[in-house]
Order: C-alpha cells, then structure tokens, then sequence
C-alpha cells in the first residue's frame, strides 16, 4: 500500500499526541495522589499513598492526620536493617487512644520494600489502628500472604526524605527496640 507523505505526517503527529497524553496522565496520576510531611525531630519525610490499592488504609491513616493524632507522637520502636515504627505513643511513651480497628489490605500488590509504609497490627490480621512503619530493607517475609496467610499492608512510600529515614534506623536503641533519645513526629499535614 502506498502511503503520501502527507499521511504518513498526520500518523506521526498523532503518535506524538498519544504519547504526550499518556506522560500527561501518568504525571497527572503522580501529582494527585496524596502526599503527607511529616516534620520530626530528625528532618522532614514526605509519604505517597495509594488510596486505588489500599482505600481503607489510606482514609485511615488521613483520618488520623487530619485530626492531629500523630502531632506529638514519636518513633517508638526502631530496628535497624528491618523498619521504624510510629503513630502510636506520645512523647511519655504513654499510647494514645485510636479509632477502630481496619481491614486488612495487603493482598493488594504492593510490597514491603525499602522506604514503603506499612501499617503495624497484632497477631490479629485485622488490629491495624493508628500505627504504622517504614521499611527500611526488602522485607517480603512482610508481604501478603505473609507467615499468616495475610502479611502487612503497604499503602504508600517514601518520596523525599529518605535521608531522615535513614537517620532515624541508625539511632540508638534500648530495651524493647525504643530509641534512646526520642525521635518525634512534631506534625503531620496533607500536602495541597
């Protein structure tokens, strides 16, 4: 078939349209997924969640920040070459009261890898409240189904300040894996 260059212009163009729409979107999807910074004591983090793989677990977690529930809290359980963990103490390390528990999300793809956030649970698949971790090394031993047949619920990652992530694992710790200067979440904010 013998095509004008004409034509063939008008296909390219349109290829190029395509193209551009598609880096437009996947940009578009970036921007408008929902971010948190949380300022601490060691620096700034800034979290993506996923609210299309984990909807419960993301209403929850922004559930507590638009309420300032992390406001105050601190790192309270750090071990380093596997996760930090917070949202659940404040800075007497007495525990603060939370919503109900939620369901269980992780048979939703995601992964417990470096700087992904995680809810923390009790042996009960479904415990999940206010606490959450971030990975801090490739814990697949974390993801769904787990050693229980349900695993840990990943619902978003780290975008910026891995630094400070990698600030908080290296700090020292005590009995029961609590660090020995207290690492505080000062705040928690959606970012608009």
């Amino acid at each position: 078939m013998f095509m004008t260059r004409r034509y063939v212009l008008q296909m390219l163009a349109g290829s190029v349209l395509v193209l551009c729409s598609a880096f437009t979107n996947s940009e578009t999807r970036a921007e408008s997924l929902p971010k948190v910074a949380m300022k601490t004591s060691m620096g700034e983090i800034i979290v993506e969640l996923y609210p299309e793989k984990a909807p419960k677990t993301v209403e929850n977690f922004l559930a507590y920040v638009k309420s300032g529930f992390y406001n105050g809290t601190v790192f309270h359980r750090i071990i380093n070459g596997f996760m930090v963990q917070g949202g659940g103490y404040d800075k007497k390390m007495q525990e603060k009261t939370t919503l109900e528990p939620i369901q269980n999300e992780a048979k939703n793809g995601l992964r417990n890898v470096p700087y992904s956030l995680a809810m923390a649970r009790t042996r009960d698949p479904h415990s999940a409240t206010a606490q959450f971790f971030i990975n801090v090394n490739n814990n697949r031993f974390l993801d769904y189904p787990g050693q229980d047949g349900w695993g840990y619920a990943v619902f978003g990652k780290v975008v910026q300040g891995m630094e400070v992530v990698d600030k908080i694992r290296e700090v020292e710790t005590g009995a029961g894996d609590m660090p020995k200067k207290p690492v505080i979440i000062e705040s928690a904010s959606i970012i608009e």
